[in-house]
This record gives C-alpha cells, sequence and structure tokens, in this order.
C-alpha cells in the first residue's frame, strides 16, 4: 500500500529509530505515512527531516492512551501542529506517568530477585536509538532474555511482564473525554485505533463507537495489519452505520513481526479513507 497510518518508532516502543523508519517506509513503497509513537510526538522532528530527504509525505501523528468504561484504549491524532499547546501537555503528562510505571516495574521485578531492571532496559533501549522516553515492556522483555532470566521475547511476557502478570503494571491513563478534548483542541483528526484489541462484547464495541462518535472522532481503523478479514468486515459494517471515515495502517514495531510497513489487508473499496493517497492532510 502507498499510505500506512499507524506505525512506531524508537521515540516509544519500535525499534527503528524515526529515520530508519521513514527509509524503511520509502523502501517499501509506502508514499504517505503517519508515525504514531504512543503517548509522544518526540520522533516527528526527526522523521520530517528524513520524510524530506526521500519524498515521503509525513502526516504528524500520535497514538494516546486513555481509559474508556474501566479498560484502556488507543486513540489515533493526525494533522496536529508540533508546537500545539494541548498536545504537548498532555504528553507532558503521560511521559512523567510512563516513567513511574517503568520503575514500579523494575521495583517488582528486583522483588522477585531479578536486579538492575530499569537500568538494563534502558541500555537496551540506548541501542535502538537515544529516546527521552521511559523503556517500555518491550524493552524489559529484551533485558530479561539478555540476562537469561527467560528463552525469548513470548516468555518474557508469559511469565513476566504480560497480562496480570507481576510486570503488568497498569499507568493511570486519562479519560477517554479528556483525551478527545485534546485531540479536537489540537485541531485534530481522530481515529479510532484497532477495535478489536479490546476483549469487548459486540454491544460493548458498538456503546465504544457511538461515544466516540459523540466526543467528535472523525474516523474508525478498520484494518491493523494482518487482522483477520472477519473483523475488517465487522468494522466496516460498524464505520457505514456511523458514517465514520477510515484509517488503515500495518501498526509495525519492528521487522519480520505482525506487519512490514505498507502491508496491511485491503479496505473496501465503498468506505471513504479519512486521508487519500498520494494528497493528504498535512
Amino acid at each position: 500500500m502507498d499510505i500506512d497510518l499507524h506505525c512506531h518508532s524508537t521515540a516509544s516502543d519500535g525499534v527503528l529509530t524515526p529515520r530508519e523508519l521513514i527509509l524503511r517506509a520509502a523502501q517499501q513503497g509506502v508514499q504517505t505515512l503517519a508515525l504514531t509513537d504512543h503517548d509522544t510526538i518526540e520522533g516527528l522532528p526527526e522523521a520530517q527531516q528524513a520524510a524530506q530527504d526521500v519524498g515521503i509525505n509525513l502526516i504528524n501523528g500520535i497514538e494516546l492512551s486513555c481509559v474508556w468504561g474501566g479498560t484502556t484504549i488507543h486513540i489515533l491524532g493526525y494533522g496536529f501542529a508540533l508546537d500545539d499547546p494541548s498536545i504537548n501537555a498532555a504528553t507532558e503528562a503521560l511521559h512523567k506517568g510512563r516513567w513511574l510505571r517503568s520503575e514500579e516495574i523494575a521495583r517488582r521485578l528486583a522483588s522477585k530477585g531479578i536486579a538492575n531492571a530499569l537500568e538494563g532496559a534502558q541500555a537496551i533501549q540506548a541501542t535502538l536509538g537515544v529516546s527521552l522516553n521511559a523503556p517500555a515492556r518491550p524493552h524489559f522483555a529484551q533485558f530479561l532474555v539478555k540476562e537469561g532470566h527467560v528463552r525469548d521475547h513470548s516468555e518474557a511476557f508469559r511469565k513476566w511482564l504480560g497480562a496480570g502478570k507481576i510486570g503488568d503494571v497498569k499507568q493511570h491513563w486519562p479519560s477517554f473525554a479528556d483525551t478527545m478534548a485534546t485531540l479536537n483542541k489540537a485541531n485534530a483528526l481522530i481515529s479510532l485505533a484497532h477495535l478489536y484489541h479490546y476483549n469487548f462484547t459486540r454491544t460493548k464495541r458498538r456503546r465504544l463507537v457511538q461515544d466516540f462518535v459523540s466526543a467528535g472522532g472523525h474516523a474508525l481503523e478498520v484494518v491493523n495489519g494482518m487482522q483477520p478479514a472477519e473483523q475488517v468486515g465487522t468494522l466496516s459494517i460498524l464505520a457505514r452505520e456511523f458514517n465514520l471515515k477510515v484509517t488503515a495502517g500495518s501498526d509495525f514495531h519492528l521487522p519480520q513481526q505482525w506487519s512490514e510497513l505498507g502491508r496491511y489487508r485491503a479496505v473496501p473499496d465503498d468506505l471513504t479513507p479519512l486521508f487519500a493517497a498520494p494528497q493528504a492532510h498535512q
């Protein structure tokens, strides 16, 4: 695909620096890209410069975490200014919260005899590129593998970091209403991310979409990487029902995992994209 509206760099939990990500996207034939790191815009200046160098149309993006109905969900924002005060205030608060979370993960691992996890996760993070953001669970997972506590990344999550495990530290995310207000104040275009990542009933999924529309949302991410085709079909039905535009993206984090940049299932032809390639909202 020549447009990809969902990917991550070392500014959050990806393994490629923003520049490396842009260069890889260009190699994959992507013409329009949105860098949507988790809760930070730290990588966007570097990505903008790289995009200019290779002729990619870069859309400023972010994937914001928030709480709806007692569950952490993710909202994608696009096309805002880098100096927008609402975005910067929100990301600063999230930045502090992520550091507290990382420190708590390390403290819990230490209580089980795994010392220096924060320093180790930071060292892993540093090998991927300089970032002011707190190390995330994937960095802790790589540390656990490196130190021989687990065999691989999957075991790290299965034993220590996954849902319900000791390293599964919940952060105090902002509310859904506050996050939607932040993005609306920034005049961002807003898409509801990967609705099937949440363990919701059909009724609860529909209620979230209804609340999203009422709060000023613009689009539904109907395709996230190589998700099952039947899920794409269900999300497409919701987009039609609520008259929402749609987004799609690889949700790329690292090579050979889940989906390559620019690679995802096709979007049904009758749906209206939030951004049309090759021209896109800046």
